[in-house]
Parts: structure tokens; C-alpha cells; sequence
């Protein structure tokens, strides 16, 4: 995604906030290179010395940020049903460890959600298309999404999925064939 800049140059992109979810801040510096984040040094007052990101004028971290998104969400699940919502079913990368799941239930409940339970997302793409009523079997499913890649081995048997094998990566996703894809142009140029 395009890097826009407000008055004070800072970033207002919000893009693969997911790759930071859980990650410590020698983690997210090495993400940050190819990221449309600023970075702010970490400070005493910061809660828990969690790093923050210049985001839109704001000081945020990955949590506050991703509970944004899901008070959006959430905004726009009440709209359509008409009624307050207060619980939640959430997809999670594959590859996200116990620190990444622990933020993103943190995001839930400053969202003012409870979690019911994270589900990895090849898992839900493949509940979504059916295939818990389809032939027993083993199945890959891959999830390509714009931060992430993941695959997961699911196991059908009587309508019920095991996972066999689930791995990911967080730098393999659209934003960076976008990336290599530019590089590779302005190379060409």
C-alpha cells in the first residue's frame, strides 16, 4: 500500500499491523524496513514497554491498533444485526504463537470483546468452504494473504477437523511480492 504522510510527516498507512501482533521490539524493527511504520523509542512511560508506532498524529502499539480495527468491526456487526455484540470467534495466522494469540485476545477485549476461541485461518477458509461436510480425508490448505502465508494439514474424520500440521511465514504474504515486484521494476527502469 501507498505511504501517505499527514502534516507532521507522519504515516497514516494501516497495513499488515498482524505481522507485529506479539512480536518484541528487535522483532519489529526488522520488520519495520519494509513496513509503512515509524517506530517510536521506547520510553519509560510507555505501558509495559511495548513498542509504539506513529500512526495518523498517534503513538500506538500493534494491540491498540489492531483493537481499533476490531471496535470497527464490531461498529459494523451491530449495524447489520441490530443488536449489541459482545462475544467473538477470531481468525489467527497459523503461524502465531502463543504471544501473538495473548495480543490479539488483549486487542479484543480493549474492543470490548470477548473471545470465544482463535481459530487459524486455513482452518476457517476451511470450514467456510464446506469442506467439514465434504469426504473424509487429509487436506492442505493454504492461506495467501497480504502479510502472510500459511499452510495447515487438516485431517477430516465424521465432520470433525484435526490439525496435523500447521507453519507460516510473515514475510511471505502480497505486500511482499508487491515489493519484490517494484524493486524488480525500478531495477528494470
Amino acid at each position: 500500500s501507498a505511504k501517505a504522510r499527514g502534516d507532521r510527516g507522519e504515516k497514516n498507512v494501516v497495513s499488515s499491523i498482524k505481522r507485529l501482533m506479539g512480536r518484541g521490539a528487535d522483532d519489529i524493527k526488522k520488520i519495520l524496513d519494509n513496513s509503512p511504520y515509524d517506530i517510536v523509542e521506547n520510553k519509560p512511560e510507555n505501558s509495559g514497554g511495548m513498542v509504539r508506532l506513529k500512526v495518523g498524529g498517534r503513538e500506538l502499539t500493534p494491540v491498540e491498533i489492531s483493537a481499533d480495527i476490531l471496535k470497527h468491526l464490531k461498529a459494523n456487526a451491530e449495524k447489520a444485526i441490530g443488536k449489541e455484540v459482545t462475544k467473538a470467534v477470531i481468525t489467527v495466522p497459523a503461524y502465531f504463537d502463543d504471544a501473538a494469540r495473548a495480543a490479539t485476545k488483549d486487542a479484543a477485549k480493549l474492543a470490548g470483546l470477548e473471545v470465544l476461541r482463535l481459530v487459524n485461518e486455513p482452518t476457517a477458509a476451511a470450514l467456510a468452504y464446506g469442506l467439514d461436510k465434504g469426504v473424509e480425508g487429509i487436506y492442505a490448505i493454504y492461506d495467501l494473504g497480504g502479510g502472510t502465508f500459511d499452510i495447515s494439514l487438516l485431517k477430516l474424520e465424521q465432520g470433525v477437523f484435526q490439525v496435523l500440521a500447521t507453519g507460516g511465514d510473515t514475510e511471505l504474504g502480497g505486500d511482499d511480492f508487491d515489493q519484490a515486484i517494484a524493486a524488480w521494476l525500478l531495477g528494470e527502469i
